[in-house]
Parts: C-alpha cells; structure tokens; sequence
C-alpha cells in the first residue's frame, strides 16, 4: 500500500475528506477533589505503608526535629539545603552534615551518609508519591545515595493526585530540568522476578508529615 492510499484508508476510518481542517482538542479535564486533609494524611499514608515506607505525623517543626533526632541517633547524615529544613532546625541536629563550599566534598559525603534528610516540593496522597523538583534547595543526590532518606514534608504540600500537581505546575520544564517522583524505597525484581529493594536508591523512606 501506497501512502496516499494508506492516509485515505485513515482518512475513511475517521470520516474525515482531504484538507479538511483539523478540529481544536477539547480541553484538557483535571478533576479536582475536595477531600479533607485528614482523608489525604489517611490515603497518603497507607498507600506509602503498603510499599513498606513509613509516616510520621509531627504537631510542630520543633517535634519533627526531636522525632528526626531521635531517628538518626548515632549515624551519620546529610540534609539538602531547603529552607524549611533550616528553619526548623534540622541542619543542626548532631550527626548532620548540611554545608559544603566544594562539589567534591559533597558528593563524597552523600556517599558515605547513612541517611539522607530532604524535604519535598509536593506530595501525592493516593500513590503515596514524593514530588522533588530539583534546584539549588533540593539536590536530587541528598534523596539518593544514602541507603535511608527522611522527607519532611509541611501538611499544606499534600495534595489529591497527580491531577492537582499539574494543575498547579502545568508546565514543569519551564521551572527545572528534572521534576522526579519517588513512590516508596526503591525495588526491583529485574533479576529472575525476586524483590530487592535499595538496589537504585535508598532501601527505606520516612515521611515526616508537619502540621503548620
């Protein structure tokens, strides 16, 4: 089949005629749900602790850091540059490595990290998901070479679905190179169907939801 009679067999299918201009899409539908945000703490974390992650639910940035504290006793670890992070005290916990002037360095220290403390731009309720838009607050190395990775996420970050994100950022591109989303540890089971975790980043995740 030739190609002029291959685009009239398309043309047919579509009952459409040569040079017929072709019609405006409809709109792009996003619905939006009105959920309360106790129903988006309650979905977001069953749909993260069914994927062996962990949430922790935290009355104030003082408590969350005392519960960050706590959770990072006697090892070592690495927290991004994000505000929120800096406010609440979390770089300066004990342990805590935040500052670094030389690429070098901070790349040999995210390395040797035994947990990496992030916060997260959004996250999704119904997949559990975390949303990380890399920037200079947000290094996507901090979320990913240590075998552990804490996220202290503010409530009001928690949306519905992945609806209501490109609502909000409908156009990704245009604010960063690299808008990832990381729903629970990392896992594969490439390898003759077995589940291992941790194999393409951290093998645990925790998230610190912080009322405001």
């Amino acid at each position: 089949m030739n190609r002029e009679a291959m685009l009239e067999t398309v043309r047919v299918a579509l009952e459409r005629k040569p040079a017929q201009a072709i019609e405006k899409p409809p709109a792009v539908y996003l619905p939006v749900v009105t959920s309360s945000m106790d129903q988006r703490i309650a979905l977001f974390t069953a749909a993260l602790e069914e994927l062996t992650g962990r949430v922790i639910r935290c009355s104030s940035g003082e408590t969350a850091c005392d519960t960050v504290a706590a959770l990072i006793a006697g090892k070592r670890a690495i927290a991004s540059s994000a505000s929120c992070l800096k406010t609440c005290g979390f770089t300066d916990l004990d342990g805590v490595d935040s500052e670094f002037s030389d690429g070098a360095a901070y790349r040999q220290a995210c390395s040797e990290a035994d947990i990496g403390i992030t916060s997260a731009d959004y996250a999704l309720a119904d997949t559990g998901s975390l949303v990380m838009i890399s920037g200079a607050e947000e290094s996507r190395l901090v979320s990913l070479l240590p075998p552990a990775h804490i996220a202290v996420v503010p409530v009001s970050r928690l949306l519905e679905n992945l609806d209501e994100l490109l609502l909000r950022i409908p156009t990704p591109a245009d604010r960063t190179s690299s808008m990832v989303l990381i729903t629970g540890p990392s896992r594969t089971a490439d390898i003759e169907q077995i589940l291992v975790r941790g194999v393409h980043g951290p093998g645990e995740i925790t998230v610190i939801l912080v009322d405001e």
